[in-house]
């Protein structure tokens, strides 16, 4: 059985690797337009495949499926106000970013307001990356991967803590090598495969885990005793003592999607290399389409392992990798194991890109050395990227023992999130508020929603009103104070967003359709599955 689990395992991940070599393999890895942003070349497919892959990593497999073991459909809330924040990714969003001809969000701030403001996001987004979202994609797919492949078994390593450090630094060099020498269109194909190879996979574990619900009488009869047996558990609304409780949808839950989605630099990069306007609507709007199927496979295999494993002892975050283990096939065991060490990849080496990207573009060319060629910018980039994957690297493993995996990232993304968004919000939408006030809301943003998790008694405010309406709250806040600084300092002139011409900014004229179709299927999903 680890025999073939490992043979199918090897020869899928060298079957990606092979095909995006040969892809990639004449790209232009030297300019600072090719190697950030692909020579601005993506197309729709590539794009829909490149967000949907960087979002969906190990932390979300195992994280959100863990959730549904607990609280059931609820969870699907991540997945499903996901879509409303894509179509004002595509509606609103991406034609002012493509127009400016951006390479990194806070490139964005330089324009709306100053060097300074770009300084401080850019500083914001390396520590929070370095901190937050790499060490829990590296350390969340080595706990998924040593549930489904029975890493114990297969080395003889017995110790837990030596094969966790061991899996992180395997994960980790191969995630680095594909970011730091391939640049960002080599990380497009790889996602692109690796995610044809992920909705595969997710469907096959929901058909196989109906089948052993209904011990082999087939899924219709899987679903139905999953409804009789667990009610409570397929409710789409969540109750007040669950992760996500219904009124949070349209307070925290959406405004850290709308962050997610739309301004934060590791997801929106793939859309600043888009061909043009209509091609990152159209990737955008697929990907809506797909976010949709979400509930499927990240929330549905989550409440049939609590059907099966509930009274056996299974953690919640033990859920899914125990279920993959148990009803798939050993030789499918391995192509879902090389699928999801791809969706660690995806997740890990797309966040690094943009890592460097940041790095070269807002602080060594920005900063450090102003009149840096073209080569020295990308070297820049590949030596700050091996800095940051090998400190990831040592952290990561230091995360282990973390209750809920996925509860933690957002909880913890919400502290540099909601300032972002604020400032990116109000510089867009006013003319006159000046760069004093984008920075007092950077900095005392995180500053508040810091204190509020972890400075009592400053603690008690996110108890009492629930964190997601506690982060809404100071997003309030901060968007009041930037608009009460532009009416009492303003800015001498009026901002013009100047058109840069680096993109057709040409609209796709099924954009604004497509939009109201997802927004209306959102809706339909929730009544349909309220209990």
């Amino acid at each position: 059985m680890h025999a073939l689990t490992l043979a199918s395992f090897l020869f899928f991940t060298g079957l990606v690797a092979f095909i995006t070599w040969r892809i990639t393999r004449r790209d232009d890895h030297s300019s600072t337009s090719g190697y950030f942003l692909a020579g601005r070349t993506l197309t729709f497919p590539l794009i829909a495949g490149s967000l949907l892959m960087t979002n969906l990593s190990t932390e979300q497999m195992v994280g959100l499926n863990g959730a549904a073991f607990s609280d059931g459909l609820s969870v699907m809330a991540w997945e499903v106000v996901a879509v409303i924040a894509l179509v004002a990714l595509a509606l609103f969003f991406l034609p002012r970013f493509l127009k400016s001809g951006i390479a990194t969000l806070p490139q964005l701030l330089e324009i709306r307001f100053d060097k300074t403001t770009q300084l401080i996001t850019n500083i914001i987004f390396l520590i929070a990356y370095a901190v937050i979202l790499l060490p829990i994609i590296l350390y969340s797919g080595a706990i998924g991967l040593q549930g489904m492949l029975d890493l114990q078994g297969l080395t003889g390593i017995e110790s837990s803590t030596t094969l966790l450090w061991l899996t992180v630094w395997i994960v980790g060099i191969i995630g680095s090598v594909y970011a730091l020498f391939g640049g960002l269109r080599t990380v497009a194909v790889s996602d692109t495969l690796n995610g044809v190879g992920l909705l595969i996979g997710g469907f096959v574990i929901v058909y196989f885990g109906l089948q052993a619900v209904s011990d082999g009488s087939g899924i219709m009869e899987g679903w139905n005793i999953l409804k009789e047996s667990d009610p409570d558990k397929l409710n789409s609304i969540g109750g007040a003592d669950q992760q996500v409780p219904f009124f949070t949808l349209f307070t925290g839950v959406f405004l850290i999607n709308l962050f997610y989605w739309s301004t934060n630099q590791q997801i929106i990069q793939r859309t600043f290399a888009a061909k043009n306007l209509a091609e990152g609507q159209k990737g955008v709007l697929l990907t809506g389409l797909f976010k949709l199927l979400g509930p499927l496979y990240l929330v549905l295999p989550g409440i049939i392992a609590y059907h099966l494993y509930a009274d056996q002892g299974v953690r919640a975050d033990e859920a899914y990798g125990h279920l993959v283990f148990n009803v798939l096939p050993p030789y499918l065991t391995g192509f879902f194991a090389a699928v999801m060490v791809g969706a660690i990849l995806s997740s890990f080496n797309s966040a690094l890109n943009s890592t460097t990207t940041i790095f070269s573009l807002g602080i060594y060319k920005g900063v450090l050395n102003k009149e840096a060629t073209e080569e020295q910018v990308v070297k820049s980039g590949k030596v700050f990227g091996w800095i940051m994957a090998i400190l990831t690297m040592i952290i990561a493993p230091l995360l282990a023992g973390q209750e809920s995996l996925f509860g933690y990232l957002q909880k913890m993304n919400a502290i540099y999130f909601i300032p972002i968004l604020a400032v990116v919000l109000v510089g867009l939408l006013t003319k006159r508020v000046p760069p004093m006030a984008a920075k007092i809301a950077l900095i005392g943003g995180c500053l508040l929603i810091a204190a509020g998790y972890f400075v009592p008694p400053f603690t008690l405010l996110p108890q009492i009103m629930h964190e997601f309406h506690f982060v809404a709250l100071v997003f309030v806040l901060l968007v009041a104070v930037m608009l009460i600084i532009g009416k009492v300092r303003p800015r001498e002139t009026d901002w013009i967003q100047e058109h840069s011409g680096d993109v057709d900014l040409t609209p796709w004229k099924g954009a604004v359709p497509a939009g109201i179709v997802l927004v209306v299927l959102v809706i339909v999903m929730y009544i349909s599955f309220a209990g």
